[in-house]
């Protein structure tokens, strides 16, 4: 029997694999007949040989293959005895928690012959929904507005998450999770924090983005890596805008571009904000103010404040 996890979501796709270790487990107490091999560093020959062994207890035996999609040789091996191995009553299982392309032929083989479940990354109301049994779970629960930071913060990082979770659910001790809770204990991630400043700054109101900018310092936050992203984040205004005022659709945006959807549509709205001179001006102030401290004229937190403070 074959089983094949994989998709882009590896924390799923971890907890299944461990839900199928931890019940074989509890079947075949001896544990002798459990494998792992990394196709990275063994040959199919050490999958075949493991299953030719015989089993001093009569097991079944359970064998989770890793890196299969990384090395060609395998790939090519398995499927000359993929139906075979297919039959037998032994279980292998292909974990690939790194994207794989679905074109190769491995992939099809799998996918047609295997026991296939694909773990995509959880998005809209079933993340939300998964967060709610995760503070269940914790003897907890949160308050809408509580969840809806959280998400801003983490996003889909269902490691992180659930990480987070235990720690509210920890200092509430199975009361209700609150907003401010969240801000208290929860570091957000930087591209959040950048994107916050960068929307203030389309507001005019730069004592909030400085606010938001000294609030990620306090955490800890490099000034050299808080302006490369405060780059990035205008050069892909820059890029969105050109194409805007050339009259391209909105639908395609990104493809033209080159960035992600995701970013397109966070980026689209700030554009209107801004004119193309404007960024253009923007842009040059952040070379400017990365030359000057690569330059030893000024320090990277003070460039930071100046730098904002001319936008």
């Amino acid at each position: 029997m074959i089983y094949f996890l994989y998709g882009e979501d590896p924390y799923r796709s971890k907890r299944k694999l461990d839900e199928i270790v931890d019940g074989y487990r509890k079947v075949h107490k001896s544990g002798l007949n459990l494998m792992y091999i990394d196709a990275n560093e063994k040959k199919f020959e050490a999958l075949a040989n493991s299953l030719k062994i015989v089993s001093m207890f009569q097991e079944k035996k359970l064998v989770i293959l890793k890196n299969v999609f990384s090395n060609k040789n395998f790939q090519e091996d398995f499927q000359k005895e993929i139906k075979k191995l297919k039959e037998s009553k032994d279980i292998i299982i292909i974990y690939e928690k790194e994207k794989i392309d679905e074109r190769n032929k491995i992939f099809k083989a799998l996918d047609k012959e295997a026991k296939s479940q694909k773990f995509n990354p959880l998005q809209g109301s079933q993340l939300l929904s998964w967060i709610k049994k995760e503070f269940e779970k914790n003897n907890s629960k949160a308050e809408a507005s509580a969840i809806s930071l959280l998400l801003e913060y983490v996003g889909n990082n269902l490691w992180q998450m659930e990480n987070e979770i235990k720690k509210l659910s920890d200092y509430k001790r199975g009361g209700t999770v609150k907003r401010e809770d969240v801000e208290l204990h929860v570091r957000p991630k930087i591209e959040v924090d950048i994107f916050k400043t960068i929307d203030a700054l389309a507001a005019r109101d730069k004592k909030q983005a400085l606010s938001f900018l000294h609030k990620h310092l306090e955490y800890g936050g490099n000034p050299f890596y808080l302006l490369s992203m405060i780059s990035y984040q205008f050069r892909n205004l820059l890029a969105i805008k050109e194409l805007v005022e050339k009259k391209y659709p909105y639908a395609t945006i990104a493809k033209k571009s080159g960035l992600h959807p995701f970013v397109v549509k966070k980026s689209y709205y700030l554009c209107s904000q801004f004119s193309f001179e404007q960024l253009k001006k923007i842009y040059l102030k952040i070379f400017q103010a990365d030359s000057d401290i690569k330059t030893g004229k000024i320090e990277a937190e003070a460039a930071l404040d100046l730098l904002l403070s001319e936008i």
